[in-house]
């Protein structure tokens, strides 16, 4: 992972420890010789027999240690099956950076203490079939000179950039099978039907330390994070942002970004990307790219080297009580409010209106007045990520669609056809 990042760090997972009679919930139903009361009833009388308190305490220690057991061998299960499949990934960037940045110079060269020399990166990445196809972050290798990859058995290959798409934060790098061990994909799982209260385990290189695993639950979904920093503005200067992101407590470091975040069953869910933390490490909110992104953008960049994302060509927010009550609208409508629109995309072409006007909200002007997207092709949209998530997971470029809008409190369907999102 290239360490530059902001207050949001583009990396992957540390550890999270369970103690072992809340980690057994998670995977164990109760231990069958747990010994129950057994009750007699002649008539209206009955008689509890019960073990002994010391019996009860040693027959507790021995079920609490055959379900830790039983635990720690699933994780070694699940590490053995899917290590393999992950891999330690070092970039040389065609950007510079100064050495004379602390008293000791650059690490892996003091001679060059003062000078400016090739950024490298750490990063991880994950076996996606056996024609040597690799799967990573974007951020881990956009501007990348030389890319070589470690195996999990410590071979080393030099990679070949195939392609990128900046607005998912996904990247496909390419070794040369033969001269890689034997390939082993990772089994992709099924993000849509992921559950918040989930486990949630990720491998990694968090820091360089390959090969390391960790452990939590899924503790959100649906969250949306920034595209990478070199593409979340437009030429057109709109910032984009990426859609039904899973949200994970495991724990994520520098050097994690582009590895696996995996289910029980050791499926794909995740790519891991990012963390929110003001120190540049893990603080227990950690996110990733869900595999049903993963799987509709990777084909792509192994055929084309990108990926055509559709485009409406407007900004907004989500309707707020206030915007609403502004507007003359019921303080509980719900909807995507429309800022601005890009001159000559397809939303002014449409006839989609912006913003107009201007409202003072807790001392803050707020632009209002404009259409309030509530439904794309039927589908209500409570939210403007609700629309990025529709356009990301169910259009491409050049299909129409139809909106149904509020225009100044009146409903009114409206036919676009979708754009190609321009480069940055």
């Amino acid at each position: 992972m290239n360490t530059k990042k902001s207050w949001i760090t583009w990396l992957i997972l540390p550890i999270l420890f369970i103690a072992a009679g809340v980690g057994t919930a998670f995977y164990l139903a109760p231990a069958n010789n747990q010994i129950a009361a057994a009750a007699v009833s002649p008539k209206t009388q009955t008689t509890s027999l019960e073990l002994p308190a010391s019996s009860q305490s040693s027959v507790s220690a021995d079920t609490t240690n055959v379900n830790l057991a039983s635990l720690e061998a699933t994780f070694e299960e699940l590490y053995t099956k899917v290590n393999p499949s992950v891999v330690n990934i070092q970039v040389v960037s065609n950007q510079t950076v100064s050495t004379n940045n602390g008293t000791f110079g650059n690490r892996q060269n003091p001679h060059n203490f003062g000078n400016t020399v090739p950024e490298q990166a750490l990063g991880s990445g994950f076996v996606w079939d056996t024609q040597g196809y690799i799967v990573t972050n974007n951020h881990v290798v956009a501007d990348s000179s030389k890319i070589n990859v470690t195996f999990s058995d410590g071979t080393v290959v030099e990679a070949k950039l195939v392609g990128t798409d900046p607005y998912s934060d996904l990247a496909v790098i390419k070794v040369d099978p033969s001269a890689a061990p034997t390939l082993v994909p990772v089994e992709i799982g099924d993000s849509t039907q992921v559950k918040v209260g989930e486990v949630a385990i990720a491998i990694g290189n968090p820091f360089g330390l390959q090969g390391t695993m960790t452990q939590g639950i899924i503790s959100a979904l649906g969250r949306s994070i920034s595209a990478t920093d070199q593409a979340s503005l437009s030429s057109t200067g709109s910032k984009y942002t990426i859609p039904d992101i899973i949200q994970t407590d495991a724990s994520i470091n520098p050097g994690n970004s582009g590895g696996v975040l995996i289910d029980a069953q050791g499926k794909l869910i995740g790519v891991t990307a990012a963390i929110e933390s003001s120190t540049n490490s893990n603080s227990g909110v950690g996110f990733a790219i869900p595999s049903a992104l993963v799987q509709k953008v990777v084909p792509e960049l192994i055929k084309n080297g990108s990926y055509k994302h559709a485009y409406l060509g407007l900004s907004g927010g989500n309707l707020t009580p206030d915007e609403a009550k502004a507007m003359g609208l019921a303080a509980n409508q719900h909807g995507a409010l429309i800022a601005s629109i890009v001159p000559g995309g397809p939303a002014e072409k449409a006839g989609l209106k912006g913003s107009d006007q201007q409202t003072t909200i807790d001392g803050i002007q707020v632009p209002v007045g404009g259409d309030v997207i509530t439904a794309i092709d039927g589908q209500t949209m409570k939210s403007f990520d609700d629309v990025i998530s529709y356009l990301f997971s169910h259009t491409q470029a050049g299909q129409t669609i139809t909106l149904n809008i509020l225009r100044q409190g009146k409903e009114m369907q409206v036919k676009l056809t979708l754009g190609e999102r321009p480069n940055s």
